[in-house]
């Protein structure tokens, strides 16, 4: 294609996009006329149709239909027929009322979490003239969500920008002919006119997880201040002419308390500083996001004005990836934060629905354990930061290993931290979900902006080649994880989204998987959203069939899980032998009553049960990699959509691709290492091994070959074998031997505390 008439396509889709109707017909007219090359002629005179047709100009929209019916290629001519079809009803005379329902019903006196028994007869929403001409075509002409506002999808292949989705016409085209136009399909799912309320959740599990979060983050802080300051003093104490200080010695539990309690009040303003001296974080006007989503605002303004809240404060951070995000301490002090990103890449309802769900973490209140958890990580996480990039610039490597050190044992202290909030993190998503789907009867538009932004996510991702530090460090707050986006989000081209997420809903062992999680898994959030719209008549914008959960052997299981059963069965031993230990002392057989009081050989007896199951499981989960049964990157997909799989399963897989990751001091313990390849984004586990020529880090960025072990969890990852590169340059990851030598540490450590009865301390 010349590049002309390249550029004049792109500019023509991109004004599409943006609602520029004319200047799009412009560019678009211009390469419909001219150019040559099929696909970008077709990407043309797709993209006038729907210019056509939003600009009022039918006409010329079903000429242009009757014209791709003669195609030569049978799809197309299949998609302009039902095109036609849609186009031919629109034109009938519509004489539509300017009070027409917006499909956005919110009845008095009600809340997301305690609706009212029965609606109202007629809704409190009374559109402005102008929304009401918009609004005419997108509820009444339902049928033709060709009209609809152009979702702002991210797309997912390479240049030139795909032609807006076909799936814009009808709701039956299929995915194979959505892929003609390299776009993804979304069936556009209607929302509800009308909906009675669904039953109140009990919301006992996510205040009482709430209160645990608080009490696991203070006393995880308050060890480390206490180790940190102990070993302040004992370091003190071996020096020369220096004396430990007193004050160092005094328990800091009363004082963090008091501490914690202040930072959840003043939480809202330090979030405000620290934001916007980190990311850029700005004020948003309800201008700017009327812009974007009338609804939003409207659902921002409803809802706070039957809660009798004041609206909250609207920020945003310029960042292409769509995150969003809530904090506060009070509904009268909260802020709702997105991203430049979400606002682009999103549709108006689902824009709205995704900031109805940030209104349902205020309505919880677990946004003030939340903001906490980001007031305590985030300034951890911004030394760590700096500590990397300071390594990046030291040029010796033996200066460079103890800011490396540093950089690792803090970035350790901000997963730890982070650790203590997972679980709610988890919880509240599935009540922010129903709550969000209750004030605007959208489940369908609230299952599309998931999946898009987890496309977003993955393709910034591509774009910066390493996750950035924003979508790490505010992972926990967002309402979809970095993580679980990168084969979700660039799957689509090879494989339904049904598919991929049939192992969330139908493995029977998919809850195990995600207790180190800081997302739920993403199907059963979906699959919770369709019984929604089931319960209210609405056609789901995913279609799971009802299976019975995939037969799942229970030997895999427990052998997936060997080394945490050895800790219960290392119990189990411990009591066996302090019986045993008991009834030889009673009988003066045998007196080892005096090494054995204290009952730390329990600890040493819950090392030994690991070690074990460690050891059983090693040969399973690493077995010998055969190139006869080796997998490729055609499989991946297949490997995905397996609902019944396991990551004991330990599938070997070569696979080529691009490896992404950030580089230097940041990643030094490869917890940034993904795989681009043609079948899309994998995670990759690597350990380093000391002396080797090549290292992690010198590959990022380069083509490689990946072999390894293949394995669905939550998050599909492989465990790596060898790194190679198009040069011939080998890495070697030895997860066999560390985790051997993993268990033979336990084993020492366990008989050395179950023979001297102490924890390290002999008798």
């Amino acid at each position: 294609m010349p590049s002309h008439a390249k550029s004049s396509l792109e500019a023509g889709l991109v004004a599409l996009k943006q609602g520029n109707y004319q200047t799009a017909i412009a560019h678009l007219e211009s390469v419909a006329s001219s150019e040559s090359n099929g696909t970008a002629n077709l990407q043309a005179r797709v993209g006038l149709v729907m210019a056509y047709a939003r600009s009022g100009e039918v006409s010329k929209a079903i000429a242009i239909s009757q014209n791709l019916i003669e195609s030569n290629n049978p799809q197309v001519q299949e998609w302009a027929t039902r095109a036609l079809e849609h186009l031919t009803k629109r034109k009938k005379p519509e004489q539509e009322s300017k009070n027409v329902e917006t499909g956005f019903v919110v009845f008095e006196n009600s809340s997301p979490d305690n609706p009212p028994d029965t609606p109202p007869d007629t809704p409190l929403d009374t559109p402005t003239p102008e929304e009401s001409k918009d609004q005419v075509i997108e509820t009444k002409n339902n049928e033709i969500p060709a009209m609809v506002p152009l979702p702002k999808l991210q797309a997912t292949v390479a240049p030139p920008p795909p032609p807006p989705p076909l799936s814009g016409f009808m709701g039956s085209v299929t995915r194979t002919q959505a892929k003609l136009f390299g776009v993804i399909y979304w069936r556009q799912a209607q929302r509800a006119r009308a909906w009675q309320p669904l039953r109140k959740p009990k919301l006992i599990p996510l205040r009482l997880l709430a209160g645990g979060t608080f009490i696991a983050l203070f006393w995880v802080m308050r060890e480390i201040i206490k180790l940190i300051l102990g070993s302040i003093n004992k370091t003190l104490v071996k020096l020369p002419y220096v004396e430990p200080f007193d004050f160092l010695y005094n328990d800091p539990t009363r004082l963090l308390l008091i501490v914690f309690v202040i930072l959840i009040a003043v939480s809202p303003w330090l979030l405000d500083l620290l934001l916007a001296n980190m990311y850029g974080q700005r004020e948003l006007t309800k201008d700017v996001l009327n812009a974007r989503s009338r609804e939003a605002v409207r659902v921002l303004q409803r809802c706070c004005q039957q809660r009798h809240w004041p609206l909250p404060k609207l920020r945003i951070l310029p960042m292409a990836a769509p995150i969003i995000l809530t904090y506060g301490s009070l509904p009268r002090n909260a802020r709702i934060v997105v991203s430049q990103g979400l606002l682009e890449q999103l549709a108006d309802d689902e824009i709205a629905i995704i900031y109805a769900t940030q209104l349902g973490h205020i309505a919880h209140w677990d946004f003030a354990v939340m903001s906490l958890v980001l007031l305590v990580t985030l300034p951890i996480y911004k030394l760590y930061q700096q500590m990397s990039e300071w390594g990046n610039n030291i040029s010796g490597k033996i200066w460079r290993w103890p800011v490396t050190i540093v950089a690792s044992l803090i970035y350790g202290i901000w997963c730890l931290l982070s650790g203590t909030a997972l679980w709610l993190s988890q919880l509240r998503l599935y009540y922010s979900d129903r709550v969000a789907t209750e004030i605007t009867g959208n489940p369908n538009a609230l299952i599309r902006a998931l999946l898009k932004i987890s496309i977003g996510i993955a393709a910034d991702i591509q774009k910066q080649e390493q996750t950035s530090w924003q979508l790490e460090s505010l992972n926990l707050l967002t309402p979809v994880s970095h993580q679980q986006s990168l084969s979700l989000g660039t799957i689509a081209s090879n494989l339904s989204f049904e598919s991929f997420l049939k192992w969330d809903i139908a493995n029977p062992y998919r809850r195990w998987f995600t207790i180190n999680n800081s997302h739920p898994l993403m199907g059963d959030r979906i699959e919770r959203l369709c019984q929604i719209a089931r319960h209210w008549h609405l056609e789901t914008e995913l279609h799971f069939p009802n299976e019975q959960p995939s037969k799942v052997k229970r030997q895999s299981f427990l052998l997936q899980i060997a080394p945490w059963l050895g800790i219960p069965l290392g119990v189990l031993f411990a009591g066996l032998v302090w019986l045993t230990w008991q009834l030889a002392f009673t009988l003066k057989f045998l007196n080892l009553k005096w090494i054995y009081d204290d009952c730390s050989f329990i600890t040493g007896c819950l090392l030994i049960g690991f070690s074990i199951g460690t050891v059983i499981r090693i040969n399973s989960f690493f077995p010998d990699i055969k190139p006869a049964t080796v997998q490729a990157d055609d499989c991946l997909p297949t490997l995905l959509a397996d609902p019944s799989a396991l990551p004991i399963d330990s599938i070997s897989v070569r696979i080529v691709g691009k490896l992404l990751g950030r580089q230097g001091t940041s990643n030094s313990l490869a917890q940034d290492l993904i795989l681009q390849s043609s079948a899309g984004l994998v995670k990759l586990h690597h350990i380093s091994w000391l002396g080797q020529p090549v290292n992690h880090q010198d590959l990022i960025g380069r083509q490689i070959i990946v072999t390894g072990w293949f394995r669905r969890g939550a998050t599909p990852w492989i465990d790596i074998q060898t790194l190679e590169t198009q040069s011939g340059k080998t890495m070697y990851s030895p997860h066999p031997i560390w985790s051997f030598v993993l268990a033979l540490a336990a084993l020492a450590w366990g008989a050395y505390i179950f023979l001297n009865g102490s924890l390290g301390i002999g008798h």
